[in-house]
């Protein structure tokens, strides 16, 4: 509870959540692999990407957002601004250092670039987003910690670029009141089932790993 208003967030497929305070609704990363993800932008005020890759940004579906709705904003890196036509006032392209009010929701913006897949693959950029005065941090594809204190981390436990043992490094570097988990898709039950033992409380960061079913709800 910050501010007399509680923090709210909404689970949904693979990495992308929505975040709501006082009223207002933004979505982070609604890709691809989201199958609610249009539902989430039509309820959201602005939309917070953190890098161009399908699983986390659906250009077209953002792009016909823009199009029927004039009140909504896009925030971004510079590629994504580009996709969406960085002509328009309302996307906006970010990079580690800025901040900016959404509604009643202060976000800061973190880190530079996607964690590395291969040497013959692009390393695009990447940013993160820390909400609210450090009640949410999402950190796309890479496990960058932010300078800042961070009470809920929502921390990426699948994929072509993750590797476990540095995502527990990662929380202990952070120091999280509360990890949930996101960008699991890749992961069977019995994975996520692993994952969560060797990450969380009983495992090697000291700190539970809550895992979320697509559309639960947490005050944080």
């Amino acid at each position: 509870m910050r501010g007399g208003f509680t923090v709210q967030l909404t689970k949904h497929a693979h990495a992308c959540v929505t975040v709501e305070k006082d009223g207002t609704r933004v979505v982070i990363d609604p890709g691809t692999l989201t199958p609610d993800a249009a539902d989430a932008v039509e309820q959201a005020q602005a939309i917070l990407i953190t890098h161009e890759h399908f699983d986390h940004f659906d250009a077209d579906l953002i792009a016909t957002a823009l199009r029927g709705r004039p009140e909504l904003s896009v925030y971004g890196t510079r590629a994504v601004a580009a996709a969406l036509g960085a002509d328009d006032a309302r996307v906006h392209a970010v990079t580690a250092g800025d901040a900016f009010d959404v509604g009643s929701l202060a976000i800061t913006v973190h880190g530079s670039r996607h964690a590395p897949i291969h040497a013959d693959i692009p390393c695009p950029d990447n940013v993160g987003y820390l909400l609210d005065g450090g009640a949410l941090y999402h950190p796309g594809d890479a496990y960058f910690a932010p300078e800042a204190p961070v009470r809920t981390l929502l921390l990426p436990t699948s994929g072509p670029w993750t590797k476990l043992g540095e995502a527990a490094d990662y929380v202990r570097r952070v120091e999280p009141e509360r990890v949930i988990q996101i960008h699991e898709l890749m992961l069977s039950d019995l994975g996520q089932q692993s994952t969560a033992r060797l990450l969380g409380e009983q495992g090697l960061t000291g700190t539970a790993l809550t895992r979320l079913e697509p559309g639960a709800t947490v005050l944080l």
